[in-house]
């Protein structure tokens, strides 16, 4: 399996995600045992219904504890990138046809949320942008077409 890059903040995320959902798995498991006092197995939509939770649960749990076991975390604030923009770091793009800046942060699939600024290493803008440098122009395919940008910052903070 690949490695899957993270920052300290996405594996902190990950985990304590994967934590929750372990604890829940009693819960899960009376919902299916009190669902099954009730009778017929087959035409009990409350059982189907604890036993679909529990499946997609614990496949959420094999899914977050494979992602963790190939995480390459990824210590942002310890980049020594040469001003270039990597995974992790923090870039504002100037759009050179409206004349807005905005900021993202380079992150893992995971950890995408675009609205937080947040976006996936596999996104086109952050394909776009890594390896540029403050001054660099940048030419991103998206789904609306064409978009300009020029790289105006690259930090690397957590």
């Amino acid at each position: 399996m690949e490695k899957v890059p993270l920052t300290t903040r996405g594996a902190e995320q990950l985990r304590a995600e994967l934590k929750r959902l372990k604890a829940e798995r009693p819960e899960i498991s009376a919902a299916i045992g009190t669902a099954r006092e009730h009778g017929d197995l087959r035409e009990n939509a409350e059982y189907h219904a604890a036993k679909e939770q529990q499946g997609l649960a614990e496949a959420r749990i094999r899914d977050l504890e494979g992602k963790l076991s190939n995480a390459q975390i990824i210590e942002v604030s310890k980049l020594n990138a040469g001003g270039k923009a990597v995974f992790g770091a923090t870039v504002g793009l100037l759009n050179t046809d409206s004349n807005v800046t905005t900021v993202y942060k380079i992150v893992g699939e995971d950890e995408a949320d675009i609205k937080e600024g947040l976006i996936s290493i596999k996104s086109p803008i952050a394909r776009a942008i890594i390896g540029k440098l403050v001054g660099d122009e940048v030419e991103v395919s998206a789904p609306s077409g064409k978009l300009f940008y020029e790289v105006v910052s690259v930090k690397y903070e957590d």
